[in-house]
């Protein structure tokens, strides 16, 4: 008897010992992630964010809406904290908020704080002429993106040699501004509210970058690359949607309401 006690017992500690420890399932999500920022380019946007601390991330799902408070829908997904929405139209504002996704696929809230942007178009290695010698080459429009004559109606700046002196002009009903030397085209993010040339004109040096307020109430940039007696040459953007003064993307954000729903795009 003592004998078949002591196996029942040594059987029943083995059986405690064999045991799976009990493994409980993962039901919390990663949070919402932090520090959404967009940069503009000519027909995309592209969207950073802060990577999560958490561990077990897996990924993260993007979001986009054509309205701060409207329905946020799903365009991709990303297991970086990058993503480049090539799906966008010149001229349209987006906005974009950002949720995580862990291995166990639970996901984050959207991201409070969202990005926005308007994409916009932009050229390169742009020449036009001095007008006192080939006026019908010295204007260019940047609505339609064309080189034309100086003195066309819908020309926004134009370029002038004169007594050793370089200009760039506009007509009374524009503006420009000298925003001084840029190591690119897009140092200038913005705008400025104030400061334009009561001359109509600017004296143009080679590095810098001028913004010009249109006839039309548009904003364009263009940064001068190569400049002689005959031509200047120059890189630009221009901003499609009347009186934003955004040229790139600055880290402007809002706030996304609770409850915004995400839906099909």
């Amino acid at each position: 008897m003592k004998t078949l006690i002591a196996a029942t017992f040594i059987g029943m500690l083995l059986a405690i010992g064999g045991c799976e420890p009990i493994v409980y399932p993962d039901i919390v999500p990663p949070a919402p992630p932090q520090g959404i920022a967009t940069r503009t380019g000519d027909g995309l946007v592209e969207i950073f964010w802060l990577r999560n601390t958490e561990t077990d991330v897996a990924g993260y799902k993007i979001y986009a809406s054509t309205s701060l408070s409207g329905i946020y829908g799903y365009i991709g997904t990303s297991h970086t904290p990058y993503f480049l929405d090539n799906g966008v139209a010149n001229g349209t504002t987006y906005y974009y908020a950002v949720s995580a996704y862990d291995f166990a696929g639970n996901e984050s809230n959207l991201s409070r704080d969202i990005a926005y942007d308007t994409p916009r178009p932009e050229g390169t290695n742009v020449s036009i002429l001095n007008y006192h010698l080939w006026p019908n080459v010295g204007g260019y429009d940047f609505s339609t993106y064309s080189v034309g004559p100086y003195n066309d109606q819908y020309t926004d700046v134009f370029f002038e040699y004169d007594s050793g002196a370089y200009y760039l002009n506009v007509w009374q009903d524009s503006d420009i501004q000298d925003m001084g030397y840029t190591g690119s085209l897009l140092d200038i993010g913005e705008a400025p509210v104030a400061g334009w040339s009561p001359t109509k004109d600017v004296l143009v040096i080679s590095g810098h970058t001028y913004v010009i307020w249109t006839w039309d109430n548009h904003f364009a940039k263009l940064r001068v690359s190569q400049l002689s007696s005959t031509k200047v040459v120059f890189d630009w953007a221009y901003q499609l949607q009347a009186g934003n003064p955004r040229l790139k993307s600055a880290a402007t954000r809002g706030t996304l309401k609770l409850g915004a729903g995400a839906a099909g795009r």
